[in-house]
């Protein structure tokens, strides 16, 4: 007999005979008749090919199979009920996890604001950060490693993945030092800093992008430090060394004595801001309710 066979149904009905000691009990507590139970007491007999109740004038009680298969059914059926409200738990994100992805500068505002409130509301659902450039996320996100990355055309023109939700065209920002010539400024044209020292991740692709937008302004940047983490950055621009831009997504996060921020003009290009979902997880409740935080958290900081 192959366990598939087993159909739950039928190991319920079997169960509620045995306990209460009659086919027309079993029947009325389950809403069914007498002979439909009947037949499926007849068919689990069929399929463990054994007798499993004796039937008298006075009800039925459990044949020696019968006794020997109640202790087992009981389990199944218990298993059965705990794998049913374990997945009731997910479905009402009481339980599980969810597995993020981000570029580092969307940890430093979008993604905290947006798992914060998302914690208020599932604090049983886990989260789990991964933080990767766009193009190191993609991967895992294919792989199944993630079940969503927040990822931006800063370093790429486009993104090749399905399942993209917008979350925000980002404005790129300058952090100029407190004293600069130019703080007192509401807004800058990037030609503007052409004679300055830029700072950029110690990376081929940030000092191609970098270059790529200055060049649109007339000029090739000079980028001697290139630093990897924001704070080494901001605390370089705060001493004077030089200036770096700062997606507005990360203003508040980028806000420290001795810094300024001030807004680039339109010319520049601004980067696209996505969510992409793993196929996966198309139908996952958590990240069906992140995604409404992210948007959130998106709108808030762009504001």
């Amino acid at each position: 007999m192959r366990a598939e066979a087993l159909d739950p149904v039928l190991l319920r009905t079997f169960v509620a005979v045995a306990d209460l000691g009659s086919f027309t009990a079993a029947a009325a507590a389950a809403g069914y008749t007498q002979s439909a139970v009947s037949r499926q007491i007849a068919a689990l007999e069929d399929v463990c090919g054994v007798e499993l109740f004796a039937r008298g004038a006075r009800g039925v009680r459990p044949t020696p199979a019968g006794e020997h298969l109640l202790p087992h059914a009981r389990g199944l059926l218990d298993r059965l009920a705990e794998t049913a409200r374990a997945l009731d738990g997910l479905r009402r994100l009481d339980t599980g996890t969810l597995r993020v992805g981000a570029f580092p500068t969307a940890n430093a505002a979008l993604v905290p604001r947006a798992l914060a409130r998302f914690r208020t509301r599932h604090p049983g659902v886990r989260p789990v950060l991964r933080e990767g450039t766009t193009e190191r996320l993609l991967p895992m996100l294919e792989a199944g490693d993630l079940d969503l990355a927040v990822v931006s055309t800063y370093k790429i023109p486009s993104i090749a993945a399905d399942d993209l939700v917008v979350l925000a065209d980002d404005a790129l920002l300058v952090a100029l030092p407190s004293g600069h010539r130019l703080a007192a400024r509401g807004r800058l044209a990037l030609g503007d800093l052409a004679d300055e020292t830029w700072i950029v991740a110690d990376d081929p692709e940030a000092v191609a992008a970098l270059r790529a937008r200055c060049e649109t302004a007339g000029f090739v940047p000079e980028t001697p430090l290139r630093v990897a983490e924001w704070i080494s950055k901001l605390g370089l621009v705060a001493e004077g060394f030089g200036v770096t831009l700062v997606p507005a997504l990360a203003a508040s996060a980028a806000a420290r004595e001795g810094v300024v921020l001030r807004a680039v003009a339109s010319d520049v290009p601004r980067r696209s801001v996505y969510a992409a979902v793993g196929r996966h997880a198309r139908r996952s409740p958590a990240v069906t309710a992140f995604l409404a935080d992210l948007r959130d958290a998106a709108g808030e900081l762009s504001a």
